[in-house]
């Protein structure tokens, strides 16, 4: 693949390329994918082009979480020689993130379980009224809902979405804004500086969702004005099951504690027949309870893996396969891929679309059954957004892209579109449980020999899916 590489640029502008393309780096390898079984019989390699639901752990990732296991134990109070070093395979995996994600000296860095999990402790701790936009995922709109909130309606351009900003907040501040880094539906990216400089003008801190951003793209918090900002391990090639909060401290160290329980404490007593705590400072005063060690590590091995790509490579490749997608998505009749504003002018590797005459879960489940490729299908819990680009109850296919994704796997797509919108599928598919499927499928989905999960158990894919 040939392509001149960016140079480093403010989030959300537009790439400004240079006349000489800087020393490339290899970039991280992801642990294998496995063949998977086909209805027709045959076995392919598995295509995961779904990385904006969950990406695969990058070898190294693997590898360090492995090398850790045999020292792992509890932390923080142990003396034990295994405590002491998970304690410090912990506290340098807080530091690590907290660097690649460019956190500021005083920043607090909270691992959490998720991006939801962040972004529900932040809501706990936000001193007043909260702005976002419709356009939304479900993590960044849902958690505001406990407190006062407001929801500003993304207009048809970024420009015009900027320009309403401005007048909601003259009009009646607020305490907070939230924003997606990139769209989990589209991959477009918002300019996360001037939405800073049009929060902070107005008093109001910025936060920033940042769990398909940060995959993609390099982030200074401190340089762009992030006061807040949250992500997923899991979606950041480290699916061990942690997350991150980063910002301020003064709200955090203000609010209730996210999860009572041991460490989050610095005494506790009994006076009568009832109990006080003197909490703990932040980040401590949030993570009540035995923290997930071996996610915090995978996170902090995920961050150094990247760190020598992301800047430039990483993009570089992605960019090339995301014009090999577009550029082969409008040749194929009948595909409408989907975009929120007609002004934006850089996008992340995410890309959803439409199939006229295809109900998009029966899509995605014939470029499993039949192609043995992964793709998201539904509403992508941004239920406002997508019913606003869509009109379908249904919703649409996403195909989302990383450094592990292919030009075979980008072509392999293509082709089983342009098969489906000709040809049509080889297969019959009904709705079983909520949820397009092959009919009869004879795959075998219990490769690991753990038992299929009894039928009813997941009475069909949930609302946001």
């Amino acid at each position: 693949m040939s392509t001149t590489l960016p140079e480093r640029t403010e989030i959300g502008t537009e790439i400004a390329c240079s006349a000489e393309p800087p020393h490339r780096t290899e970039l991280p390898r992801i642990c294998p994918a496995p063949r998977v079984p086909l209805v027709t019989g045959e076995s392919v390699p598995y295509a995961n082009l779904d990385l904006a639901a969950s990406a695969p752990p990058l070898q190294a990732v693997a590898d360090h979480v492995a090398e850790l296991l045999p020292y792992y134990s509890s932390v923080h109070r142990g003396a034990g020689y295994c405590s002491q070093v998970s304690t410090s395979v912990l506290e340098r995996a807080r530091d690590t993130v907290g660097r690649f994600l460019g956190a500021r000296t005083d920043d607090v860095v909270v691992f959490t379980r998720n991006t939801t999990d962040a972004l529900n402790l932040l809501a706990r701790a936000v001193p007043g009224v909260v702005l976002s936009l419709d356009s939304e995922h479900h993590a960044n709109l849902l958690p505001w809902l406990t407190g006062p909130h407001r929801v500003l309606t993304a207009a048809p351009t970024i420009a015009q979405t900027l320009e309403n900003l401005r007048a909601a907040l003259a009009a009646d501040p607020v305490a907070l804004v939230t924003v997606a880094g990139a769209g989990n539906v589209t991959g477009e990216l918002l300019p996360l500086a001037e939405i800073a400089d049009i929060a902070h003008a107005a008093g109001a801190r910025l936060a920033v969702d940042a769990a398909q951003l940060a995959p993609h793209r390099r982030i200074d918090i401190a340089a762009t004005g992030i006061d807040y900002l949250a992500l997923s391990g899991h979606k950041l090639y480290a699916p061990y099951g942690t997350g991150v909060l980063i910002g301020r401290r003064d709200w955090l160290d203000a609010a209730a504690p996210h999860l009572a329980g041991g460490g989050a404490v610095r005494a506790v007593t009994v006076t009568g027949d009832e109990a006080a705590a003197g909490w703990a400072p932040s980040p401590q005063r949030h993570e009540g309870g035995t923290p997930n060690v071996l996610g915090a590590a995978a996170l902090a091995q995920a961050c150094r893996a990247l760190d020598p790509v992301i800047d430039h490579d990483a993009p570089a490749h992605e960019q090339a396969l995301l014009e090999r997608l577009l550029d082969g998505l409008a040749t194929v009749p009948g595909v409408r891929p989907l975009r929120t504003w007609a002004d934006s002018t850089e996008r992340v590797g995410v890309v959803a679309f439409t199939v006229d005459h295809h109900p998009a879960g029966r899509v995605a489940a014939y470029l499993s059954a039949e192609h043995g490729i992964g793709v998201r299908d539904g509403k992508f819990c941004a239920h406002p957004l997508v019913d606003r680009l869509t009109g379908a109850d249904e919703g649409a296919v996403r195909a989302s892209i990383g450094i592990g994704t292919t030009a075979d796997d980008i072509d392999r797509l293509l082709t089983a579109l342009r098969g489906l919108t000709k040809r049509g599928a080889r297969w019959d598919y009904e709705v079983v449980e909520g949820r397009w499927a092959p009919s009869p499928d004879p795959r075998d989905l219990d490769p690991l020999g753990l038992g299929e999960a009894r039928p009813g158990a997941t009475p069909g894919a949930p609302a946001c899916a």
